[in-house]
């Protein structure tokens, strides 16, 4: 004789997808796909193109406001009042060139988030968390997967971007001779030219470098986030509820729903029978206009529990086999009784009501 066994329920290797329910717990604790080198990488991009567009503009502005200041030091008595108004004029001015800038670093900023992670709020990274102040782990870490990663990925912008810059500086070298015979303003525009020409390259290549990390923070998210079988099963007894702890519930509902129906024993006028295995209570209101309601039914002991109560209650008893098999398994409790019963039942309520001196109209 043979036994099979699965032992990957006992194995503790994740190797199952996340569940619905691990996502939603891990996005709660704040664990989401997200890579900082998407957002450093677009942020970089969207600062240096704006400046390459608003340089040319700021640096008038800037020439204008120099000679502003100048001629008003030649011209006016500088006193306490004047120089205030000065510095004010000066930072009003610098707010007014400086503003794009950082609004369009705060707008990329917030929307490359947003992209990456949605609406969410939550405090538990703040938390805190005594494991992380172990000096062994902190070690560990050191030498992790994960920084090693780092490393690479480090190693490759570095290498990546002095690649880039190398190559600008090969090109231009030969016209150092042209920059510094010119004017100082033309050539600090001039470098200034390079200079962000460098710097839009190379965001270029972090955005690639990007791309390639979010590939990556992608895999190894869906890695830390996949379970066990195990994992899995008590999840599922979790959201479920134990099978016994539901059984439970199920029989303590089983019992207040009898208990309930043998409370409305009373109000009923007939239990039919047959004799010994089924018992069914039916009630009849002839002013409602309603066909007779079955208001408890019962088998075997719950059959006989019925009875019980029956007589306890002077409620007459009609035994009839057919019908009150028919009953049991046709109408449940609290609904009326079909068409084809009409007849068969109107017969025992006339029973019952001369029995007890009433007559009765179905």
């Amino acid at each position: 004789m043979t036994f099979n066994f699965n032992l990957q329920l006992f194995s503790q290797e994740k190797t199952e997808k996340a569940t619905p329910k691990k996502r939603q717990d891990s996005r709660k604790k704040g664990q989401v796909l997200k890579s900082p080198e998407i957002s450093s990488a677009f942020t970089l991009l969207v600062t240096f193109s704006v400046l390459r567009f608003w340089i040319p503009f700021m640096f008038e502005r800037l020439i204008g406001l120099i000679e502003f200041v100048l001629v008003n030091l030649i011209h006016t008595e500088i006193d306490f009042t004047s120089a205030l108004q000065l510095a004010l004029l000066a930072i009003e001015e610098f707010a007014y060139l400086f503003a794009p800038i950082g609004i369009a670093v705060m707008a990329i900023g917030i929307i490359i988030n947003y992209l990456q992670v949605g609406s969410l709020f939550t405090t538990d990274p703040l938390k805190m968390k005594f494991n992380r102040l172990n000096p062994i782990e902190g070690f560990k870490k050191l030498f992790s997967k994960k920084s090693l990663v780092q490393l690479v990925k480090s190693i490759l912008k570095i290498s990546a971007i002095g690649y880039v810059v190398y190559l600008i500086i090969r090109n231009h070298i030969n016209n150092l001779p042209d920059i510094i015979e010119m004017d100082f303003l033309v050539a600090l525009l001039k470098i200034g030219d390079t200079v962000l020409r460098v710097a839009l390259l190379s965001g270029g290549v972090m955005v690639f470098i990007a791309l390639l990390d979010y590939l990556y923070s992608w895999w190894e998210f869906e890695q830390n986030l996949k379970m066990s079988k195990q994992e899995i099963k008590d999840e599922y007894k979790q959201m479920e509820g134990d099978p016994l702890i539901r059984s439970k519930i199920k029989e303590r509902q089983r019992m207040m729903a009898r208990r309930r129906m043998m409370q409305d024993i009373p109000n009923a006028d007939v239990i039919i029978t047959n004799p010994t295995h089924f018992a069914i209570a039916l009630k009849y209101d002839q002013n409602s206009g309603q066909a007779p309601t079955v208001i408890a039914k019962g088998q075997d002991l719950v059959a006989q529990q019925i009875k019980e109560v029956a007589r306890e209650n002077n409620i007459v008893l009609y035994e009839d086999v057919a019908l009150a098999r028919s009953l049991y398994k046709v109408v449940e409790i609290g609904e009326q009784i079909p068409f084809e019963f009409f007849k068969a039942v109107a017969e025992v309520l006339a029973f019952v009501y001369k029995v007890k001196g009433r007559a009765v109209n179905i």
